[in-house]
């Protein structure tokens, strides 16, 4: 592996344009201080510490990109309700433009809220997650905005990162959108898709975690039988890449050439968080591409940039100079 390679890629991550299109979701956290067991309930009392609202999900997404130098071109939608306007206010205030997330009345802005509890000498440890989300498709008037948001977005940016969580932003008409889009191999378009990943066609590389591959397919991953899936995705979605994050195993690299690149863990197994650590391998694989690396180039970073921010607690983001510090030092 040449380090110095690496650190040319990643000084050219400034000057790259990349579109972020999925579901912008707010991870909400509730941190308390254990105090004593409820008389009314087998249940801890917890005294309340803090409160803070964080991008998650596509805008945990664009947050990294912008974290990592790039200049980020989010689109997706919030509700008109309080988590919207904090999610919107946070990409504001980093000077990000907001101008393509449409605030939908119709619509809830999907939230995640987990609440944290400890002592006042202990790391405060998660009990319990607190989902909301919408059960509708949006509606046709706002997908159309998405859509012609998409199109114009398109022609400037040098990648699109879809960020798919299933929770209704990637509509059939978008998703088909994207796909004649990709089919045209004009663009550098990665995928991270919660169950849809089959779906998008001719793409550059989808970077699917272990229990995405597991649930396509219904099947237990393994050592043994990673490389005939792995194969399998990159032949139905027609993609030049794969790269399938799998926790303390690492991360596997599958390129349309047939080469199949096993990257060991970066740091330890003994993770902190591993919220959001996706959304932080995407963009940094993103960023690469945009960047002109090669594929393995690519992965690597992203390899490292995975390996940093789960030791970070919460939804975290990455920058440059943690990998280049990686790179030195690992």
């Amino acid at each position: 592996m040449d380090r110095n390679r690496l650190k040319g890629i990643l000084k050219r991550f400034s000057k790259q344009k990349i579109m972020v299109i999925g579901d912008m979701v707010a991870d909400e956290y509730i941190l308390g201080m254990t105090s004593r067991v409820s008389r009314e309930a087998p249940v801890l009392i917890l005294k309340y510490d803090s409160h803070t609202v964080l991008p998650g999900c596509a805008a945990n997404a664009v947050n990294n990109i912008y974290s990592l130098g790039g200049e980020v071109f989010p689109i997706g939608v919030v509700g008109d309700d309080e988590m919207g306007r904090r999610l919107m206010d946070f990409l504001k205030e980093k000077g990000i433009d907001t101008g393509g997330i449409i605030s939908d009345r119709d619509r809830l802005t999907p939230t995640k809220t987990r609440i944290l509890a400890g002592g006042h000498n202990t790391t405060k440890q998660q009990v319990i997650r607190i989902d909301k989300e919408n059960n509708n498709r949006i509606g046709k008037k706002t997908e159309g905005r998405l859509l012609r948001t998409f199109l114009q977005v398109s022609e400037i940016v040098d990648a699109i990162l879809i960020s798919d969580y299933g929770l209704g932003t990637i509509s059939g008409d978008i998703l088909n959108c994207i796909n004649s889009l990709a089919k045209k191999r004009k663009k550098i378009i990665t995928v991270d898709s919660r169950f849809h990943m089959l779906k998008y066609r001719y793409i550059t590389a989808a970077t699917p975690n272990t229990e995405e591959v597991e649930w396509v397919f219904n099947i237990t991953l393994n050592g043994n039988n990673i490389k005939q899936y792995g194969r399998k995705i990159l032949k139905q979605m027609g993609s030049n890449g794969l790269l399938i994050t799998r926790g303390k195993e690492g991360m596997t690299l599958f390129e349309v050439d047939g080469d199949i690149t096993d990257l060991e863990i970066y740091g330890t197994d003994q993770v902190a968080d591993v919220t959001g650590a996706g959304d932080s391998v995407i963009s940094t694989f993103t960023l690469a591409l945009a960047a002109h690396a090669p594929m393995k180039d690519a992965a690597r970073l992203a390899n490292y940039a995975g390996g940093i921010v789960v030791m970070k607690s919460g939804t975290a983001t990455i920058n440059p100079e943690e990998i280049k510090n990686a790179l030195e030092n690992g």
